[in-house]
């Protein structure tokens, strides 16, 4: 468990080092486009697609480093009104659900990046099917983060965050 504790840490850490530059790149390509549009009058076509690609990014790694933190959004206050064993119980479901919805990404992602993978964006020239991975990497890292923090709950260890 210690092991994949750190592993899942260090992915943790590692995703959401990648959601910011991804945000700082976002950032810059939106002020590039917005500068070349408005002072020069000269608008380059690939600034919108790389932006919807860097959007995409920002948000499937930030809520994968997010479930590993515990930084979902979750009814705190009602939770721990309950007694002891309910409350294991709602985060063990509240943790299958979250692997479900994983899952449920992942094939989604997988399904939706075969079906496109042979159309090209046409302003940057790569192929569709590379919107969905992020998509892909997020259902995996977090079904490992579920798992570390169902693992955690039956071995009584608390999941420590990669941002403490």
């Amino acid at each position: 468990m210690h092991l994949f504790s750190q592993l899942n840490a260090r992915l943790s850490r590692w995703t959401m080092y990648l959601a910011c530059a991804c945000l700082v790149g976002l950032l810059g390509v939106v002020v590039y486009g917005v500068v070349l549009r408005y002072v020069f009058n000269d608008a380059p076509s690939y600034v919108e697609q790389v932006a919807l690609l860097l959007v995409i990014s920002v948000a499937m790694f930030g809520a994968s480093a997010g479930v590993r933190d515990a930084g979902h959004i979750g009814l705190d206050s009602l939770v721990k009104a309950l007694p002891a064993r309910a409350q294991f119980w709602c985060k063990f479901i509240v943790y299958l659900l979250t692997i479900a919805f994983a899952i449920a990404l992942f094939a989604g992602g997988a399904e939706m990046a075969l079906s496109t993978r042979h159309d090209t964006i046409p302003t940057i020239g790569l192929s569709e099917a590379v919107r969905y991975l992020p998509v892909l990497v997020a259902g995996v890292l977090i079904t490992l983060f579920s798992i570390e923090h169902l693992a955690a709950q039956f071995t009584v260890h608390e999941v420590v965050p990669s941002w403490h």
